[in-house]
């Protein structure tokens, strides 16, 4: 197995971790394929590693390259620094396409919590004009195909007076920075297919979460895939003794994505014969910055 750390930005706390098969029937060489971007959750203030490594493994072993994004924090998370950092791991996969044996077009993101509502900002935001200027991004470069959210953070309503909101809000204009948090309103024919799964009596981010963001994706015509699982509390990660909590019922949710993202991209040992250098064929517009 090929395992790799990178800094996609100037910030070395920043990093982009590469697991990775060798290609052992072709060659030396790893075989073209979709990958998976892992990205942990924590609140904005840390990465679960529950939910970074452990959760890379399982779509390793479905023939998925694999990547953890441990992205900026604490006083350097206010927006949209950690939406940068995610643009700027975007571009670099893609840059390294050839080099990685990843099919360029088929990347999706899986965000966990606060790594979910980071991976759901990516998608509704991928195209907005004012953040791509920041980092010189192109929306080809940083445009996900694909999300998996587990129990994310959708919205803000229930965290207003919490300190992760303003830590995220920074010295930002809170109404603006706000309205761009709450994802379920940024969402719209732009954003991927999703899939996502949460808890019903988790605590810490309410099943509501989920559920607005589903409605909106299907308000907007973008295929959605929605599991609520009856028990379990915030956190689950892989919801097995691997990662500490357990719950059989929620465990069902890593086989679901795998097959999920088999419809979505084809097996992944098919789907990069022959593989071919990027190349973006869908059209879409990348909007102008808001007045």
């Amino acid at each position: 197995m090929l395992t790799n750390v990178y800094h996609p930005t100037n910030d070395p706390a920043v990093t982009l971790t590469r697991f990775q098969f060798n290609n052992l029937d072709r060659g030396p060489e790893p075989a073209p394929r979709p990958t998976v971007l892992v990205v942990p959750g924590g609140g904005y203030s840390m990465c679960s590693d529950r939910e970074a490594d452990p959760i890379a493994m399982p779509y390793l072993a479905a023939g998925f390259h694999t990547f953890v994004l441990r992205y900026s924090l604490g006083a350097d998370a206010a927006f949209p620094r950690p939406l940068l950092d995610i643009f700027a791991a975007m571009r670099f996969l893609r840059a390294h396409a050839e080099e990685f044996a990843l099919l360029p077009d088929k990347i999706a993101v899986c965000g966990f919590s606060a790594g979910g509502h980071l991976a759901a900002t990516l998608g509704t935001l991928w195209n907005r004009e004012e953040f791509l200027a920041l980092g010189g991004f192109k929306a080809e470069e940083v445009r996900p195909n694909a999300l998996i959210l587990g129990y994310p953070v959708i919205s803000t309503s229930w965290i207003k007076n919490s300190g992760n909101l303003q830590r995220l809000i920074g010295d930002g204009d809170a109404e603006t920075v706000t309205r761009l948090l709450n994802t379920q309103e940024q969402v719209g024919p732009h954003t991927p297919p999703t899939f996502l799964f949460h808890t019903a009596r988790d605590t810490s981010v309410p099943v509501e979460d989920s559920l607005i963001f589903a409605a909106a994706l299907i308000h907007a015509g973008v295929p959605a895939e929605l599991h609520v699982y009856p028990n379990g509390c915030h956190g689950l990660a892989l919801a097995t003794v691997t990662t500490g909590l357990v719950d059989a019922d929620a465990a069902g949710w890593m086989p679901l994505s795998i097959a999920w993202l088999t419809r979505l991209f084809g097996r992944p040992e098919e789907a990069g014969a022959p593989f071919k250098k990027a190349r973006f064929t869908e059209t879409f517009t990348v909007l102008p910055t808001a007045q």
